[in-house]
């Protein structure tokens, strides 16, 4: 049934696609509301959710693995993985790269995860304890930062855009007057629900693969990721017909350079903004529309400045507060690792709660929550995330019989009586933080980019992490009992500054990004 037999009315004065969506706003706008996802949309999130199994499935049990298979101490361990994953989000450039420039998402995802399943098989070789331990560690560094590190960043890059990109873009009317779909808001929805796909792959990858290397060894641990990445790539290949795609635009960044000189040389005190200058130049390759899309992006960048202090601490999830956990008493059944699974599991159970229930009711309510003030309210949140580890940290070593672990009898694998489960508030509170600040940062990238640069600026927003990873790689020298807690103590406190200055920096930015009611 066609959506004017339902009974909706499509204002004449406005261009509607194929798919009943106009570009401009229309003038009995009320409200929005978010429209259901397509079908390939869901499989862009299946995938996601295979790839975050792999990653997170090897990534957490990295640490530990080190430690304990390829004896590296806490300092090598930490610093290892985090040079880890500042390579695996500085590659999220040059995916985008490939993507804008030459191959488009769907090749370059291709492509990627095809590397990545290499890296996948040969970390698995590494772990062959009949192997001589130098070559199991070159095996680890190769397979990690070579090949793992490059496929999931080309992978990052792309897929979080090419999954936006499969929903009609613009308004369309529902049967209720002044009420129509907003694919602002479906892009919102999206982007909560590809967040909620990460972490059901990273929580079953998280729940699974320690049990697994306890069981069964490194080698089986780290080989059954390897086979959720075959089925990534099984099930995103063959769906090539059931996606849009974008063609990539060819020299997009040199494009964007001749732009930026051509507004610099002909600025004069009379533009609102020194790219107007390139406006409405006669036989331009761009448009206006193109500059508008540029001015956005400038000031997304600056946002994304910011983001590096948050990730530092966010990362520490995958290192430090393991090794906090290693240092606590635990049953028998649980690896310090597993506990991480508690931030997957709070999120896939709030994200739908905050998509169905929090925020349309605030959106009823007409509270005006853009996405500056959901990234301000997760960095307020992650600073109170630390103010509790640095407390617990403090705790743990107030707790004997090891106390703060300098003493002649405490070895690597000493722990005190304090219960791991104290550590289960600090991940909720993380969890928290990322609905507001990672899932709007995501969305925030996808909507302020002009049409041939979406994942050169998702690219740049993924690339903070890597910065977050290169200040986590500075800090590691101090990740050491007992100096790991003056190293908390201190990023707590950098990360309350930053917040305070980010808020007094973009507090306005909410009202310009409400004024866009048109769509490229």
């Amino acid at each position: 049934m066609s959506e004017l037999e339902k009974g909706v009315n499509y204002a004449q004065e406005y261009e509607y696609d194929e798919f009943g969506y106009t570009k401009t706003q229309p003038s009995d706008f009320s409200i929005g509301i978010p429209d259901r996802l397509r079908f390939a949309s869901v499989i862009v999130l299946l995938t996601e959710l295979c790839e975050r199994f792999t990653y997170y499935g090897s990534s957490l049990m990295f640490t530990t693995y080190m430690r304990r298979q390829l004896n590296q101490d806490t300092n090598n361990a930490v610093s290892i993985n985090r040079g880890f994953t500042f390579l695996a989000y500085a590659t999220t450039l040059l995916g985008g790269y490939i993507s804008d420039e030459f191959l488009g998402k769907y090749k370059t995802i291709s492509i990627f995860a095809i590397w990545y399943l290499l890296g996948s098989a040969l970390l698995s070789v590494s772990a062959i304890t009949s192997i001589a331990m130098g070559t199991r560690l070159a095996l680890f560094i190769v397979s990690t930062y070579v090949f793992i590190a490059f496929g999931t960043g080309g992978i990052k890059a792309n897929v979080s855009t090419f999954v936006a990109e499969q929903i009609r873009s613009g308004y369309k009317p529902t049967s209720e007057p002044g009420v129509y779909y907003d694919s602002r808001l479906t892009t919102e929805r999206c982007y909560r629900y590809f967040y909620w796909a990460i972490n059901i792959g990273a929580t079953t990858g998280i729940l699974s693969c320690p049990v697994i290397a306890k069981r069964q060894g490194y080698d089986i641990a780290f080989a059954t990721p390897a086979a959720l990445m075959f089925v990534c790539i099984l099930v995103f290949i063959p769906s090539y017909r059931f996606f849009y795609h974008k063609k990539p635009a060819g020299s997009i960044f040199a494009k964007s350079i001749r732009v930026f000189k051509y507004a610099k040389k002909h600025k004069s005190a009379s533009n609102a903004h020194w790219l107007d200058a390139a406006k409405g130049v006669k036989d331009a390759e761009w448009n206006d529309a193109f500059i508008e899309g540029l001015k956005r992006a400038i000031k997304a960048c600056k946002v994304f400045l910011f983001y590096p202090f948050y990730w530092a601490l966010y990362n520490n999830m995958t290192d430090n507060f393991i090794n906090q956990g290693l240092r606590m008493k635990r049953p028998s059944w649980l690896e310090s690792s597993q506990l991480v699974v508690v931030s997957s599991v709070c999120l896939i159970i709030t994200i739908p709660i905050f998509d169905t229930f929090i925020f349309p009711f605030l959106a009823r309510k007409r509270v005006k929550l853009g996405p500056i003030k959901r990234i301000f309210i997760g960095f307020i949140i992650v600073v109170i995330d630390f103010i509790l580890v640095t407390v617990l940290q403090k705790q743990v070593y107030k707790t004997g019989p090891y106390y703060d672990f300098t003493g002649p009898d405490a070895t690597s694998e000493s722990f005190n009586n304090i219960s791991i489960f104290w550590q289960i508030p600090i991940y909720i509170t993380q969890a928290i933080s990322e609905i507001f600040a990672s899932i709007t940062g995501l969305e925030y990238a996808y909507s302020q980019a002009p049409t041939e640069l979406k994942s050169a600026l998702q690219a740049l927003f993924l690339f903070t992490n890597a910065g977050g990873s290169l200040i986590g790689l500075l800090l590691s020298r101090w990740s050491n009992d007992p100096e790991v807690l003056y190293n908390f103590a201190a990023q707590t406190c950098i990360m309350a500054a930053v917040t305070a200055l980010f808020y007094y920096c973009f507090r306005h930015y909410d009202e310009a990004i409400r004024e866009q009611v048109t769509y490229e």
